[in-house]
């Protein structure tokens, strides 16, 4: 299950640092971040991430009712930490159903969450349009945080995304009319900042999510 670490953008082998380049390099992209193996969701694991992670480490705290924590990725290495990380939950869609949400926060240019989006990224780019208003905003470590629906996504999913912390922050749900979840104004804990009572977290089986 554990696997080599891939390309963030595309999914792709990436070559470690070496004699020729100080940096992962994807074949396609050139110089990146490189996803580490996901593997099976536990406390272990998150923490494993929040400990490593440079940006913040985003879920819904205290979880929907009936939703469970179904996995965690980041993008990085031991020299950089994480710059990229992808926490996954899942449980009753608001219009029946399981309905699955994947919050990213990154870097600029990581491109992690331009690819669970299903877009040409490695940003929102002009899919954003933020010369509107926002359509949705949610409550991350305290700070009322607008979010903007992400056009270009493919028809299965919705895409809203915004800046929190000065970084990035993507929410993407699965099916689309589960979208509706974000108007909920959602409430986000920086799992850096949490406290023992993650240790209570429920956990599901891992999302195929994060492994697309």
């Amino acid at each position: 299950m554990r696997g080599e670490p891939s390309c963030p953008k595309c999914g792709g082998r990436v070559r470690a640092p070496g004699l020729f380049a100080d940096s992962w390099q994807c074949d396609v992209h050139g110089s990146v971040h490189p996803l580490q193996p996901v593997i099976p969701p536990s406390v272990e694991a998150l923490g494993v991430v929040v400990h490593r992670a440079e940006v913040p480490v985003w879920m819904p705290w205290p979880l929907p009712v009936g939703w469970l924590f179904t996995g965690v990725a980041y993008a990085g290495d031991d020299r950089s930490g994480g710059r990229a990380t992808a926490v996954a939950c899942s449980g009753p869609g608001p219009l029946g159903g399981i309905g699955e949400l994947l919050l990213v926060a990154e870097e600029l240019g990581v491109g992690l969450g331009a690819r669970y989006a299903g877009i040409d990224g490695p940003d929102p780019g002009p899919g954003m349009s933020i010369d509107k208003p926002a359509q949705t905003k949610v409550l991350a470590a305290g700070r009322p945080t607008p979010l903007w629906h992400v056009n270009g996504s493919p028809h299965d999913r919705a895409v809203f995304a915004g800046e929190a912390r000065g970084l990035w922050l993507w929410a993407i749900v699965w099916p689309e009319q589960s979208g509706l979840l974000m108007y909920d104004e959602l409430v986000l804990t920086d799992l850096r900042d949490a406290g023992a009572e993650v240790e209570l977290l429920p956990c599901g089986a891992l999302t195929p999510r994060l492994l697309s």
